[in-house]
């Protein structure tokens, strides 16, 4: 028997997968998670217990496994899901972060929540419908947040009497479309949720298909979130400076580690003032360190005693990212009021939140067919759409397309603090329209006149 010890150091050493569920309405994208939670033996006895008596007082024969992941009275109710649901479960190869994210259009902005963090998607469709119109918006909205895998689970397989044309036509569809987009890896896996085919279990009705199964390929895709080969940065979140009688002189940064490596004498740039120096000195839990990597939470010691505090920057002085107060992104918005031209707001980028104004929304992506809305004017809850934002001061903002991490942004109410939109600096996967002229200064509130 595997003793409690023995189950942790075999989970240190597993690799960690984030994952996205997405699809349509009634794709059976809960039903599949249930389906994986349950044949992997992921599932309580008290959880199951739970999920069939709710299963009873439905009506239901069978354990409906879609309540395991729809954890609102609200989504049990309907039949439907509406917030994501994140789950945390382990196989002996692999550690997983799974989000099961809405179907719904109105629920856009929840699975762009989801698959913000996710390595891979996996798109259900349904077999008897083929690619749907929210199919192409789920592949787009993957495509726009480089999730660098896709799977496309053609799900209801039964209800096809399991015909491997349909699941032909379905997959060579979906998989043009998405490699137009950009989507570097499409595996189709044709599955049933209900009965359990190709999800843990190879399936016994389609003999044709000779692929791995969902579990199989959620086990062994490469992982490609490697931060330590990403550029190096370091965002200051705590400046340390005890002066006590031990530490008089103690000047340390501190923050995690959010892409790339940092070593001790290595000459970095505190952006955005752009002053350099080099490392003196790293702290790792209590112990000084010559080398420290991303995703770790450290204390950096500087050799110089410049002006450094929480929102600063810290980077390799030969691989520094472009200051800029110009941010052109592609954003995503959340909130139930609309985001405007003119809109003064506070941008939070990684620890660093500083106040700007919306210049500019030179478009509104159609998601449908990726055609471009021009001039929409503001964007509304769930809309994905290009903006150009003015901010007050200086920030040090790569490309999403090159991180993921220090490429992303929130634009925030500065009225309440309420989140408006979520941002993806830098080009789509679509031509940006050409941003309109820039509003009239003179016209601005002189506090937030920059």
């Amino acid at each position: 028997m595997t003793t409690p010890i023995q189950l942790a150091e075999q989970l240190s050493a597993t690799t960690l997968l984030r994952f996205a569920t997405a699809g349509s309405v009634d794709d059976g994208k809960s039903t599949l998670v249930g389906r994986l939670l349950h044949d992997s033996k992921s599932v309580l006895t008290d959880q199951l217990e739970a999920v069939a008596l709710a299963s009873t007082n439905r009506g239901q024969e069978a354990p409906d496994l879609a309540l395991l992941t729809d954890g609102l009275r609200a989504e049990r109710e309907q039949g439907i899901t509406i917030d994501v649901a994140y789950r945390y479960f382990a196989t002996p190869r692999r550690r997983f972060i799974l989000a099961d994210t809405p179907g719904h259009v109105q629920y856009t902005r929840n699975m762009v929540t989801g698959a913000s963090t996710a390595e891979l998607a996996v798109v259900l469709v349904d077999a008897r419908n083929g690619v749907v119109e929210q199919t192409r918006r789920h592949a787009a909205v993957a495509a726009l947040l480089r999730v660098p895998h896709v799977v496309l689970a053609v799900n209801k397989m039964d209800l096809v009497d399991y015909a491997e044309p349909v699941f032909a036509a379905i997959a060579e569809e979906f998989t043009a479309y998405a490699a137009s987009l950009g989507v570097p890896e499409i595996t189709a896996i044709p599955i049933s949720a209900l009965a359990g085919d190709n999800v843990v279990e190879p399936s016994a009705h389609m003999d044709w298909y000779g692929g791995p199964t969902v579990l199989e390929h959620l086990e062994t895709v490469p992982v490609s979130h490697d931060l330590t080969a990403c550029h190096a940065r370091f965002p200051v979140q705590y400046v340390i400076r005890p002066q006590t009688a031990e530490h008089p002189d103690y000047r340390g940064y501190a923050g995690q580690i959010a892409a790339g490596v940092f070593r001790v004498g290595e000459t970095v740039s505190v952006l955005p003032s752009g002053r350099t120096t080099t490392i003196e000195g790293i702290d790792a839990l209590g112990e000084s360190v010559d080398i420290a990597w991303a995703p770790q939470s450290v204390t950096i010691r500087l050799a110089d005693d410049i002006d450094v505090s929480r929102g600063d920057l810290l980077a390799p002085a030969d691989d520094a990212p472009a200051i800029t107060q110009d941010v052109e992104a592609t954003v995503c918005h959340v909130a139930d009021r609309p985001l405007t031209v003119g809109q003064r707001v506070l941008l939070k980028h990684t620890t660093r939140t500083v106040k700007a104004i919306v210049k500019d929304i030179p478009s509104r992506l159609t998601l449908d067919d990726l055609s471009q809305h021009p001039a929409p004017g503001q964007l509304v809850a769930n809309d994905i759409g290009r903006v150009v934002v003015r901010t007050a001061e200086p920030l040090a903002l790569d490309a999403y397309a090159d991180s993921r991490r220090t490429g992303s942004f929130l634009l925030i109410d500065p009225a309440d603090g309420t989140t408006l939109t979520a941002g993806m600096a830098g080009a789509s996967f679509t031509a940006a329209t050409d941003a309109a002229a820039d509003a009239d200064a003179a016209a601005e509130d002189a506090e937030w006149d920059f």
